[in-house]
C-alpha cells in the first residue's frame, strides 16, 4: 500500500504514543507485583489496591481500542474488528453525515453571502486583462457554435420551432408592444413617411403610363370623340389631384395621419384584448416565416452574418472583441456600484444552489459512500487509525492513569468504612 510522507509522519507518532500507552500500563503492572513483594502494610496494600485498578483499567482501554481496528491478540472475538467489518455501513454513515449536517442550505448560503460571488465577478468583468482573454476566447467560439446550430438535427430543429415560436401564442402580444414602442416615440409616422414617398415616387415613376391608361379609359366609355377631346384633360386633372391629396398628407397635422394614427391605436388594442385577432396575427407570422421567400432571405442572412463574424473571429483586436470587452465591462461596472444589483444576483445564485442542494446531498452521500466501500478493509483501517490512533493512545493512558487513582481512592474509603480490606 502506497503511503504519503504525511500518512509516514502519522504512522512514526502513532507508535511513540502506543509505546508509551504500553510501557505505562507494564509499568502498573510492575508497581502490582511490587506491592505483593513488600511486607504486608497498609501503605503496601494501597499501593497493590491502585496498582491492581491501573492494570486493569489499561487492559479494558487497550481493549477497547484494539477492537476498533482488528481482533485483539488475533483472537475472533465477538464485536471486534468493528471499522473493517462494518465499512460498508461506517462509509454510508460518513456520506449521510457530511451530506446532511455539513453540506447544508444554510451552511451553502452563509458561504455565497461571505464570498459575495457578485462582487468577485463584477471585479473580473471591469479588469481589462480579465474581460478581454474572456471576450476573445468568446468571439473565438463564436464560429464554431453557429457551425453546430447551422449544420445537423439542431439547424433543422432551429427551422421548424422559429415559425412555431414565431407563431405561438404569445408572438401578437411581442407585436402589439413593438407597435406601442412605435408610437410612443413618434417612429410610426416615420414609417407612414416611409409609405407615402414610396407611393410619390411610384407614382412619378408611372405618371406617363397612368395618364395613358386614364385616357383609354375615358374614350372607351365616352366614345372615339369624347376620348380625343376631353382624355387628356381628365387624365391631368385626375393625377394632379391625386398629387394635391398625396401633399395635403405631408405636414404632421394632416387629418390622415390622424386617421392612420387612431387606427393604429385601435389595432393595438384588438391585437391586446381580441384572441381571433391574436391568433390571426400569430398565423400570419408563421406563414411569413415559412414562406420559402422568406426562408431564402433568412438563410442568406445567416449566412452573410456567419462569414463576417469568422473573419471578425481571426482579429484578436476586432469589432467583436471590442464590442463584447465592452459589454462585459460595462456589466462588471454595473455590478460594482450597484449594491442591489448583487444583492438580487447573489440570491439568485443562492436560489439555484439551494434548488440543486438535495440531488446534490443524496449524491455526495452515494458518492463518499461507495468511496469507503470501494476502499481495502486493511486501507480504511490502517486511514482511520492514522487518523485517530494517537488520540485513542491517550484513551488507554488515561484508563490507566485514571484506574490508579480510582483504586487507591477506592481502598482508601473502604478501609475507613470497614476497617482492613482485601486486596
Amino acid at each position: 500500500m502506497k503511503t504519503s510522507p504525511h500518512d509516514e509522519e502519522l504512522r512514526r507518532q502513532l507508535r511513540r504514543h502506543r509505546a508509551f500507552a504500553t510501557l505505562l500500563l507494564v509499568a502498573m503492572a510492575g508497581l502490582l507485583v511490587l506491592a505483593y513483594l513488600l511486607p504486608r502494610s497498609w501503605n503496601a496494600d494501597l499501593l497493590a489496591a491502585a496498582a491492581k485498578a491501573g492494570v486493569v483499567g489499561g487492559l479494558a482501554d487497550w481493549f477497547a481500542v484494539t477492537a476498533l481496528f482488528r481482533h485483539p491478540l488475533g483472537l475472533p472475538i465477538p464485536h471486534t474488528a468493528i471499522i473493517p467489518n462494518q465499512k460498508a455501513r461506517l462509509g454510508e454513515g460518513l456520506g449521510r453525515f457530511v451530506a446532511n449536517h455539513v453540506f447544508t442550505e444554510g451552511e451553502l448560503r452563509r458561504v455565497v453571502r461571505r464570498l459575495d460571488l457578485a462582487r468577485v465577478l463584477g471585479g473580473f468583468l471591469a479588469d481589462r486583462d480579465s474581460a478581454r482573454p474572456a471576450a476573445q476566447a468568446m468571439v473565438a467560439g463564436l464560429p464554431r457554435l453557429m457551425g453546430t446550430l447551422e449544420d445537423g438535427r439542431a439547424g433543422r430543429l432551429a427551422a421548424r420551432l422559429l415559425p412555431r415560436v414565431a407563431g405561438g401564442p404569445g408572438a401578437a402580444q411581442v407585436v402589439a408592444r413593438a407597435l406601442r414602442a412605435l408610437v410612443a416615440g413618434g417612429r410610426h409616422q416615420a414609417v407612414f413617411d416611409l409609405a407615402l414617398a414610396q407611393v410619390k415616387r411610384a407614382l412619378a415613376a408611372k405618371e406617363d403610363e397612368l395618364r395613358e391608361a386614364l385616357r383609354v379609359r375615358v374614350r372607351e366609355s365616352g366614345g372615339a370623340v369624347l376620348g380625343w377631346a376631353a382624355g387628356g384633360f381628365v387624365a391631368n386633372r385626375v393625377l394632379a389631384a391625386i398629387n394635391a391629396e398625396l401633399a395635403k398628407v405631408e405636414p404632421g397635422d394632416s387629418d390622415l395621419r390622424t386617421a392612420f394614427e387612431a387606427w393604429i391605436e385601435a389595432e393595438i388594442l384588438r391585437i391586446e384584448t381580441d384572441p381571433e385577432r391574436a391568433a390571426q396575427i400569430g398565423r400570419a407570422l408563421r406563414a411569413a416565416f415559412t414562406h420559402p421567400a422568406v426562408r431564402g432571405w433568412l438563410g442568406d442572412a445567416w449566412a452573410r452574418l456567419r462569414e463576417a463574424v469568422e473573419v471578425d473571429a481571426q482579429n484578436p483586436d476586432g469589432r467583436g472583441v471590442a464590442l463584447i470587452e465592452a459589454a462585459l465591462a460595462n456589466m462588471g461596472a454595473f455590478l460594482l456600484e450597484d449594491e442591489g444589483a448583487r444583492d438580487r444576483l447573489n440570491g439568485a445564485v443562492e436560489r439555484a444552489l439551494a434548488a440543486f442542494l438535495p440531488a446534490a446531498q443524496t449524491r455526495l452521500a452515494e458518492f463518499i459512500g461507495d468511496v469507503v466501500k470501494g476502499w481495502d478493509a486493511a486501507e480504511v483501517t490502517d486511514k482511520i487509525e492514522l487518523r485517530v490512533g494517537r488520540d485513542l493512545q491517550f484513551v488507554r493512558v488515561n484508563g490507566t492513569l485514571v484506574g490508579f487513582l480510582a483504586g487507591g481512592v477506592l481502598f482508601v474509603l473502604l478501609d475507613a468504612v470497614f476497617g482492613r480490606v482485601a486486596h
